[in-house]
């Protein structure tokens, strides 16, 4: 069956539903903590999920040598464009209503943290962005996202420090 077929149908190939089981929960977590949204999160996913359905050809699945960092930088980039989108269209804390009620002040000051985080990494640009959650909230290394990006781990260095200058300004205009 030819994968347009297999889309009209409503069914993913076996190696795309191989890849959804095997990695989904991975794409979920990336993208929850970028946005911060359970919501959100599982838009993501779809989406991530979907992309790849509608560019699956008939040679397969190519998710190249290393599916997992695919999967997770592609729901990185989804979240960042979410959280851009979220940027324009409203309000940030709009977003913030739909957590839990608050509980004990830190849990308050917590959840305020992570707003303005998620508001400072909007405004780096998509790549330090990318790079910034796949470092600090995935816990990849400058040697394994730079294999991911495909470019040198001096870059990463280079890029995180002043992604991380410019997020500490940012989060030092709004703090206290």
């Amino acid at each position: 069956m030819h994968p347009t077929e297999q889309a009209c149908n409503g069914g993913p190939s076996g190696a795309l539903a191989a890849a959804f089981e095997a990695h989904h929960r991975r794409v979920f977590r990336a993208a929850f903590r970028v946005t911060g949204s359970v919501d959100d999160a599982e838009d993501i996913l779809q989406t991530v999920f979907l992309n790849m359905m509608k560019r699956e050809t008939a040679a397969g699945l190519d998710l190249g040598n290393d599916p997992k960092s695919y999967l997770c930088r592609a729901a990185v980039n989804a979240a960042v464009d979410v959280l851009r989108a979220k940027k324009r269209k409203t309000a940030i804390e709009g977003a913030e209503d739909r957590e839990e009620t608050a509980g004990p002040d830190v849990d308050v000051a917590r959840r305020e943290l992570r707003r303005q985080l998620r508001h400072a990494l909007a405004k780096l640009s998509p790549r330090a962005a990318s790079i910034v959650a796949l470092r600090f909230f995935e816990g990849y290394g400058n040697v394994e996202i730079a294999t991911m990006l495909g470019t040198s781990p001096s870059s990463i260095a280079v890029t995180l420090h002043r992604a991380r200058q410019r997020l500490k300004a940012e989060l030092h205009e709004v703090g206290p």
